[in-house]
């Protein structure tokens, strides 16, 4: 028995010690070895889930103690899983900053403290950056461009930009992949859904697989950097009537699928009111400008930018016109919205704006909400629904309600409720939320996408010629209606009311 305990501890030994050789020679980190990565998910998910299961044996339900030894429980939880995400970084920083993002659904504890990740993104090495370039464009540095800042201008979870000077003088952004990302996407995705699974055997009520369906579809799309360089190039047409969109010109022949070559631009980001005062930019223009974009986005063509977080969202005087531009990036994550979906929704938000409380239900329920279609219609506006229907009275929302909402509604509509929180957070930032403008763009966009479909399926030209005037009406009506608020605003109208008051 002796003999053969020696014989496996020696086997052991040899094979631990062959195995630290092979780590030491291969200079391997062992944060990439999957099950270092699979090991540390598992146990922060066993800490948390041992934690809400027996945090609250003592507590009578519903009391003081209970809400705030729950946000406790929710605030120590939401630390652990923000560790976990920086220390296997890469995919599990985008879940991170995913999670950080919804706020109609989340507790705020873990909105708030998921939402450091922007800034704690990894950054990759000078070294590693040059290999991911030698690897795929076949040269070194100094063959592509002038120079190239070893300071990146900005690093996220799957990639960072550096500043470069071109041979021919031109500046570009040069947006490279970290090395390692692609190759443990796919491991980490497989992880993420495994312990959500176990989670959701634990808590029944746990209702978030529907995150792994999307980090299964989105990521290979965002780990791609030609889509995204067609993606920019897509929208750039889309929208070439808006003079105020800039979107980076790409360098083709300087990209691959790990890298994006682009045209370098710079401003402040989007909620920066203090750089807007400086450069004399108004935060107005600037929030009615961003509505018309992704009105026309969402309910014209249905190709949605779906990361408006404010770094993807600069502001700035265009060199040359010195007029405001909004400069949009990082276009890796569009949503192609189905048009009967983009239909529904058009009419939808018509029957909100008009106050319309049959179509509310109609096209709520058509779009999956069922009867929760009141709850739907108050995540969409964020307003309560006295005030989206006054008269009609509520009771108190529960997450796991809103949590049976987003496991009905199309997964499209998801991203679009992401992006649509991402917008409001912005005009709350600049102070705009009050204003009538976005909800008269949605409108103009909403007629104009109803009639081009009413033309597609009309049958004579006569019946085309009838939709054209009727949605030439609608617009003037609109128009008339923009220039009626905009007269009632302004100095004028106030000046002569003050004139016409002394004067009597």
């Amino acid at each position: 028995m002796a003999g053969r305990l020696l014989k496996v501890s020696s086997l052991a030994t040899a094979v631990f010690a062959s195995s630290g050789f092979y780590l030491y020679t291969r200079q391997l980190d062992l944060n990439d070895l999957s099950v270092i990565r699979f090991g540390r998910a598992a146990a922060a998910t066993a800490v948390i889930s041992y934690d809400y299961l027996t945090a609250f044996k003592h507590v009578e339900y519903g009391t003081e103690e209970y809400w705030a030894l729950k946000s406790k429980v929710h605030l120590r939880s939401a630390e652990r899983l923000r560790d976990l995400c920086c220390a296997n970084r890469g995919t599990f920083i985008k879940v991170g900053q995913h999670l950080g993002a919804l706020d109609y659904l989340l507790p705020e504890e873990y909105t708030s403290t998921l939402k450091v990740l922007h800034s704690r993104a990894p950054q990759s090495t000078m070294e590693e950056i040059q290999q991911v370039i030698r690897e795929d464009l076949g040269k070194e540095l100094s063959e592509l461009f002038v120079s190239f800042e070893e300071k990146p201008q900005g690093a996220a979870s799957l990639a960072q930009v550096h500043k470069a000077v071109l041979h021919d003088g031109r500046t570009v952004a040069v947006k490279v992949q970290h090395p390692k990302v692609q190759r443990q996407s796919s491991k980490d995705i497989a992880v993420i859904e495994v312990l959500l699974r176990a989670v959701h055997w634990l808590f029944p009520d746990f209702a978030f697989m529907w995150l792994v369906e999307e980090a299964k579809k989105n990521m290979p799309l965002e780990l791609d950097f030609l889509n995204e360089g067609r993606n920019a190039e897509k929208v750039t047409k889309m929208l070439a009537h808006f003079p105020f969109l800039k979107v980076p010109v790409i360098h083709w022949h300087l990209s691959t699928k790990r890298i994006l070559t682009m045209e370098f631009a710079e401003g402040g980001q989007v909620n920066d009111r203090d750089y807007m005062k400086k450069h004399g930019i108004s935060v107005n223009e600037i929030s009615e400008s961003l509505g018309k974009m992704y009105s026309e986005m969402i309910f014209v063509h249905g190709f949605v930018h779906c990361d408006p977080h404010p770094g993807n969202v600069l502001v700035r005087k265009c060199p040359q016109s010195k007029k405001t531009e909004i400069v949009l990036l990082d276009h890796g994550l569009y949503q192609v919205l189905q048009p009967d979906f983009r239909l529904d929704y058009c009419r939808l938000w018509q029957a909100l704006i008009k106050g319309d409380m049959p179509g509310v239900e109609r096209y709520s329920r058509r779009l999956g909400a069922g009867a929760l279609y009141p709850l739907f219609a108050c995540v969409l506006t964020a307003r309560s629904w006295t005030a989206v229907n006054a008269g009609i009275s509520s009771v108190p929302v529960t997450h796991s309600e809103i949590s049976e909402l987003l496991n009905r509604v199309p997964r499209q509509m998801l991203l679009l409720l992401k992006t649509n929180d991402l917008l409001r957070g912005i005009e709350t930032t600049l102070q705009t939320r009050a204003s009538s403008s976005s909800f008269i763009n949605m409108s103009r966009c909403c007629i104009r996408a109803m009639a081009r479909h009413k033309r597609s399926k009309a049958q004579s030209r006569r019946r085309r010629l009838q939709i054209t005037l009727a949605e030439s009406l609608s617009l003037w009506r609109l128009y008339m209606y923009e220039l009626f608020l905009w007269t009632k605003g302004s100095m004028l109208v106030h000046w002569l009311t003050a004139l016409l008051s002394y004067l009597h």
